[in-house]
């Protein structure tokens, strides 16, 4: 029998569905199914302890989030991070998310959560949970602006964001860097300072561009 890459998984599962796609989901940000990679129903079901229908499921969810990519005759594979993708979810960010986070400090939005979820990062065990923090960081940060189209906007890129970042730090983890830019950007945001708190983001967004780029996209 082939070895779990999802450790034990329960038997019984309140919310099958949510744990198989969130076991996928967490294999692919800390790499292990690689990029790619053939995602083939029968073998994930078999190692997570369940049918093939919530494998089925997942893996079109995650097709949608943009972590999955389908195809008729080969299948379902883990996505490829390549130039196009990187430079495509960055400029969309740079052009959303500063307005967003500044809408949300002009408006006096709550931003403990964007708080918590640096306490998470900090305290992730693994690349996978400190990408999905920072990712929860972000959103901290634009949810409160007022526009519930550009919040779903910048949401359609989350997963994405998070499988970028990870295959970066699979090369160079620049993820203490990241810490202090989020730490900045969230003192700015709680001091009201809605111009630095966009101007910082805008900084973070390109310096981190910056890096992916300079070697290359990660694959």
């Amino acid at each position: 029998m082939a070895t779990s890459i999802f450790g034990a998984q329960p038997a019984t599962m309140s919310s099958r569905g949510t744990v198989v796609l969130e076991a996928i989901k967490h294999a692919i940000l800390t790499g292990a199914l690689q990029p790619g990679q053939p995602l083939v129903e029968t073998d994930l079901a078999q190692q997570l302890g369940v049918s093939k229908t919530p494998v089925r499921e997942a893996l079109k969810t995650l097709a949608g989030a943009g972590l999955v990519t389908m195809s008729e005759y080969k299948g379902a594979s883990v996505r490829t991070v390549d130039t196009a993708l990187v430079e495509s979810v960055y400029d969309l960010r740079l052009l959303l998310e500063p307005e967003a986070v500044s809408r949300t400090v002009r408006r006096g939005a709550d931003l403990t959560p964007a708080a918590e979820a640096l306490r998470r990062a900090d305290a992730s065990a693994d690349r996978a949970d400190r990408s999905l923090a920072n990712r929860d960081f972000h959103r901290a940060l634009y949810a409160g602006c007022g526009n519930p189209l550009l919040v779903s906007s910048l949401d359609s890129l989350r997963d994405q964001t998070a499988l970028i970042s990870a295959a970066a730090w699979s090369r160079a983890a620049t993820w203490e860097r990241e810490a202090d830019e989020h730490r900045d950007i969230l003192r700015a945001a709680q001091a009201g300072s809605h111009d630095e708190a966009a101007g910082l983001l805008r900084d973070h967004i390109c310096s981190f561009l910056e890096r992916v780029m300079s070697g290359g996209a990660p694959t």
